[in-house]
């Protein structure tokens, strides 16, 4: 039977507010929660963008048994590797065990405010490679020293472990990033329902570790409300994963989707209250291959009618599937 999680989406909504979220949504039934780690919002109308690691922090100590993961955190700029082992070690401890650290190769939209550019996607691939080898032997608990082509570490040791060590997450999609998934990765992150990547990963040598994805939906019981409010907050997501990767702000994306329409979203994002349309789109996960999806409702504001639909007709639909 498949996981179904809910998303803690920073860039939409209020810091506070996602604590609750988190509570409301164990309360509800989902199986685990993810957060979404960002400097930058897609766009400007989202309007927020917390820092994800405090969230975190919080809402280890606002739950009791929500597993929770970063959805993702990319190790190779924003944050040195060596400082995120330390964080999800940490989170790992607070949580209870609790804690699945996910990573990925980064957007130019979050990593460009350092000031240091945006590599090319040959040498980011190089750098995630490279800060998976350093959190992995960090988790092992001893010193660490590292010389490579892109970090170095003198003597790096994490003092604070959980019992168990974190599992590792690791986004990919194209054969490359899916080979570095299987060989350093206790899980897939895939957000769409790509039967050749979990095929290629399972080949690989995934074979038996779970496979997460994301799916958007913009409950309402209006239904074309809830297609002008997807069209307003989530047309970003239509750009599809090379030019998501490039662009450098909100400003960006909201010319490049100027000629999306409202259907255009909603040709992906069941909206309304048919339940029936998202056990459809889950579905297609599943026959994938998907073994865990996260759910994201679009707009902050409309999160306590949805997490209600969800508890009284959704979840009982999709723990069927």
């Amino acid at each position: 039977m498949v996981q179904i999680g809910y998303t803690l989406m920073c860039e939409q909504t209020p810091v506070r507010q996602l604590v609750e979220d988190a509570v409301t949504a164990e309360r509800t039934g989902f199986d685990f929660a993810v957060i979404s780690d960002h400097y930058f919002p897609w766009l400007e109308e989202q309007g927020h963008s917390a820092y994800a690691w405090s969230v975190l922090g919080a809402v280890a100590q606002a739950t009791e048994r929500l597993p929770l993961m970063t959805y993702v955190t990319c190790p190779t700029m924003r944050y040195h590797p060596a400082v995120v082992a330390q964080k999800a070690a940490t989170m790992g401890v607070l949580s209870g065990g609790r804690f699945t650290l996910g990573l990925g190769a980064g957007e130019n939209l979050n990593e460009h405010v350092i000031g240091e550019g945006w590599p090319p996607a040959d040498t980011r691939h190089r750098m995630f490679r490279e800060a998976l080898q350093i959190i992995r032997e960090l988790f092992e608990g001893d010193y660490v020293t590292y010389q490579g082509e892109f970090f170095d570490l003198d003597s790096a040791k994490l003092w604070d472990l959980p019992e168990e060590p974190v599992p590792i997450g690791v986004a990919a999609s194209g054969p490359q990033s899916v080979r570095v998934a299987a060989e350093y990765g206790d899980l897939l992150i895939s957000n769409e329902p790509a039967p050749e990547a979990v095929e290629r990963f399972r080949a690989e040598g995934g074979s038996g570790k779970p496979v997460y994805g994301q799916l958007a939906v913009a409950y309402d019981t209006d239904a074309d409300a809830a297609m002008r409010r997807a069209h307003r907050l989530w047309r970003w997501a239509t750009s599809g994963w090379k030019v998501m990767a490039e662009l450098p702000g909100p400003v960006n994306f909201a010319a490049a989707t100027q000629t999306v329409r409202p259907e255009d979203v909603a040709s992906s994002v069941p909206c309304g209250d048919d339940v029936g349309a998202v056990v459809e789109a889950v579905r297609a996960y599943v026959e994938a291959g998907h073994t865990h999806l996260a759910l994201v409702q679009i707009g902050h504001d409309r999160q306590e009618p949805f997490f209600d639909w969800a508890g009284k007709e959704l979840l009982p639909a999709l723990r069927e599937l």
